[in-house]
Order: structure tokens, then sequence, then C-alpha cells
């Protein structure tokens, strides 16, 4: 992942009092990529992005002037976007509702609910769910005081529903051994980009395959680079909206990207994962291009997508810190199967030892190793102190799972003295 140093100090969860966000980062539109620029009444290109409404003819229509309205001179009330996460967990819900005036703080958000019948997490004659704010950012789309509100659903009666994995992890990372040890994570979210109406990869002929890996990854050139302004579009609305995005590039397999979030302390990497995702969601409707998060979307000599997670802990960026990221990694092994269980859905296509990654059944680590479980870097071993990353998760894994996870496994598992000594045997770890 790109180098990361140190977390922000932006803290998502308050906003500046003063807070007035000027301009949206409103996503230039494609064709289904781009405006053609001979086109009549053509949209003319500016510094500015702008969010433009398209008819069927593909012609800029009269909503564009209300689409990018700056209501702030004219009313104090501000647009929410509330967001959550829906019954497959892993899809992506929201709408809208008027607030009175700009807030600093989800506290002063009110709770909402849905339908939850709607969206496969509760029963029709009992629909109803709870969505608690949890997390603000700015609205990259609607631009002005308006907010995105990230939160997590409950039962009437208070109890975190079944796909609320935000609340276990909240638990989790506030346990006071977790929270002395102050966390990193910096993950790196791969995902495709396919064609609307034929679920192929975008720059793919439809049917057929281009050149085999190798002049796609980190490339430039119409024939090597497909997507780059999805990519861009969503990493400018990334940072207008405070979520801490440190890089992107071109992945190996065509038509695949990655950005990187982090490094972010506990609850926050979940949180910025999830809002993150949200954005290229909107982007990519808006591009008229399908967002895929599968694990392993083309079957064959094609890289699968990942959601590598490089983790740390105060113990290991500190002196001696080599010895304490081996005995997470001896934790680990004990739990392999816990964590891999955890780690998304349709894993097994993609973990198969083949095309930079391991085999699903076996627990391996290894220094500057790309087809282990778990990879050491270079500097982290030179230095005696760093980062572990583990390459494990599926690019559809949930961040909450997966973070609070490798904390509970490192920081609050106790294996017995006999279980270490086998499983460093079996991995040929010294501890």
């Amino acid at each position: 992942m790109a180098q990361i140093l140190a977390p922000s100090t932006q803290w998502q969860m308050r906003l500046p009092k003063t807070s007035t966000f000027g301009s949206p980062i409103a996503t230039k539109m494609w064709s289904p990529l781009m405006l053609k620029q001979n086109r009549k009444g053509a949209a003319k290109s500016s510094g500015k992005f702008r969010v433009l409404a398209l008819s069927e003819n593909s012609t800029v229509n009269r909503l564009e002037k209300f689409l990018n309205m700056d209501i702030t001179p004219y009313t104090d009330k501000i647009i929410a976007e509330y967001i959550w996460i829906g019954g497959s967990g892993i899809d992506m819900r929201s709408k809208s509702r008027t607030i009175s005036k700009p807030v600093e703080h989800p506290s002063e958000l009110p709770k909402w609910n849905y339908d939850g019948s709607s969206t496969g997490q509760a029963p029709g004659d009992d629909s109803e769910v709870i969505l608690y704010p949890q997390a603000i950012f700015k609205d990259p789309f609607r631009g002005g005081n308006n907010i995105l509100v990230l939160c997590d659903a409950y039962t009437p009666a208070g109890e975190p529903i079944p796909t609320n994995k935000r609340a276990r992890a909240a638990e989790i990372f506030s346990s006071k051994k977790v929270v002395d040890e102050v966390p990193w994570f910096g993950i790196e979210q791969e995902y495709t980009l396919l064609q609307q109406n034929v679920k192929w990869p975008l720059g793919w002929p439809v049917g057929g395959y281009p050149g085999p890996q190798g002049p796609y990854y980190c490339a430039a050139g119409a024939d090597k680079s497909f997507g780059r302004d999805i990519s861009d579009a969503h990493y400018k609305a990334c940072l207008y909206a405070g979520i801490n995005i440190s890089g992107t590039n071109g992945e190996v397999m065509p038509g695949q990207w990655e950005y990187q979030v982090g490094p972010s302390v506990g609850i926050e990497a979940g949180d910025h994962i999830w809002c993150s995702r949200y954005l290229l969601e909107r982007i990519t409707e808006q591009a008229g291009v399908v967002l895929s998060l599968d694990p392993k979307p083309i079957e064959g000599d094609w890289n699968g997508a990942g959601c590598h997670t490089n983790y740390s802990t105060k113990s290991m960026r500190e002196e001696g810190g080599f010895d304490v990221i081996k005995k997470a990694i001896l934790n680990l092994s004990l739990r392999h199967k816990e964590h891999i269980s955890a780690y998304g859905e349709g894993n097994e296509r993609r973990l198969t030892g083949k095309h930079e990654t391991a085999s699903i059944d076996t627990f391996s680590w290894g220094v500057a190793n790309r087809g282990c479980s778990i990879r050491v870097g270079r500097d982290t071993e030179k230095n005696g102190k760093g980062y572990l990353e583990d390459r494990r998760p599926a690019s559809n894994m949930d961040p909450y799972v997966v973070t609070s996870l490798l904390a509970e496994t490192t920081l609050l598992y106790e294996p017995t003295l006999e279980a270490e000594a086998l499983a460093a045997q079996k991995i040929a770890l010294k501890v």
C-alpha cells in the first residue's frame, strides 16, 4: 500500500464550528465515461467539477442549476444523508432529511427509522429499524453545510440488528487494553469496474478478454488504464468529505483499482472505509458503471480483489516491536479458521495460493512475501519495529469485523503455553 506514517489528526466525528464547506466536488459525467466533446450543447470544461443531470439523449437538462445550487445563503437548514448497511451486509442504503441548522457532532442529530422489511433486515409485521447516527462527513455531492451521516441499526428495543457489526467492534475498541495500545489500521480496498449492461470489466471486449496481465498495474494509456476518471473523482470526493484516504492506483487486472485509507485509529477505520464505499457507489452510479466488490470477479488467470489490512499497535511501533509482531502472528495462526470465516464471502475463490495469495486452508507468514497469509515488510524487519499486513481479507469484507477481530486476537486472546509452543513449531516462528 502507499506509505503511511501516522494517523490523521482530523476527527471525522466532529465538524468545525465555522464550517462552510463551499462548493461540492461534483463529478464529470461520462457516456459512460466522458462527455462527447463534439456534441452540440456539451458542457464546457472548467476547473470546477459539477453534478450534471443527463436526459436519455445525454444532453444536459435544466435540472443542472438545481443540482448545483448552494442553499447556504438562503437558509440555515441543511440536508443530512443518513447512510446504513443493508441486509446483505455489503449493500449500502441511504435517505435524506432536513436538519434545522448545521451540526458539529452525531449526538446533535436525531435518530431515524426505516422499513427493514424492504432491506431484508426485519419482518413485515415488525419492520421498524432504528438508525443511530455515529459519524459525520461533508457531502461532496450537495456541498455547502450538507452532510453524510454514517449510522448503525438497532431494534426499537435498542438491540443491534444482526447486520450491525459496528456495535460489537465498538465494544472491543473501548476495552482498556485495546485503547492503551492505540491500534492503527491502513486498509487497501480493491474493486472492479463493470460495464453496466453486460456486467463485464470496463475496457474488456464484450464476451472477450484483453491481453494477459502484466502491462496494466499502475499503467497509463487508453489500452491499459480503464476507469481513471472514476478513481480520480472518488479520490477528490473522499478528501472533500474528510475521509483519511492516502492513495490510489490501478491494479493488476485491467478494470480493477485500489485505494488506501489510513492510518486510522480503532473504530474510525471501519467508519472511513464504509463511507468511502458509499462515495464510490454514488460516483459509479453517475458514471453509468457498476461497482463490484466480488473477490474473484473473473475466473481463470486473473487476479482477484482483496482488502489487505495493515495493522500495528503502540508496542509494535516501539523499540522491540518485532518481537511483539511475531507474538501477534502466533496468535493469528491459532485463530486462522475464525478469521477466514469472517473475512468475506466467496474468498475461497480468491485464496488459492496463486495470484499473490496464500492458500485459504493454510496459515503462513513471511518477510516481503506476498504469497503468505501475513506479510512483514523489509523495513519492519530491519528496524525491529513497525506493522504487519494481513493479506487474507476479501474485497467485500466488513471492516468493522476485520479490524476488531485483529485487535481481539492480538490483544485480548490468551492461548495456552502449550498451544503457543505447538503453533510456533508449526509455522517456524521463534518468539
